[in-house]
């Protein structure tokens, strides 16, 4: 599923406080919008992640490679710059980069 995520996002208030998992190896900042939604802008570097999911999510990949596998799904997926995936609401997946940083948007919905 390809995706294009904009350069910038305008008029929209950004969460100073890092939201950091996995002892750092995972980082993202909060962006609040106008109109309620929010986005987290990260970085995810080389290993193997599991998030748990409240709302739907959309993740946006903006920069390097992953493969990423929803809760049951029986194949991984690989994701480049450019490509996004959805998450059902109360549900996981797991994320693998292999080599260099992952950078994302992720949209919750």
């Amino acid at each position: 599923m390809s995706s294009r995520v904009p350069e910038c996002f305008e008029q929209v208030t950004a969460v100073v406080k890092a939201n950091l998992f996995f002892e750092g190896k995972v980082a993202s900042h909060t962006l609040l919008f106008p109109d309620g939604t929010k986005k987290t802008l990260g970085l995810i570097y080389p290993g193997v992640y599991t998030f748990n999911t409240g709302a739907p999510e959309r993740m946006e990949i903006t920069s390097g490679s992953s493969k990423a596998k929803v809760a049951g799904a029986s194949d991984w997926t690989g994701y480049s710059a450019g490509a996004a995936f959805d998450v059902p609401g109360n549900s996981s997946f797991e994320i693998s980069v292999e080599e260099g940083v992952l950078e994302y948007v992720c949209s919750f919905r």
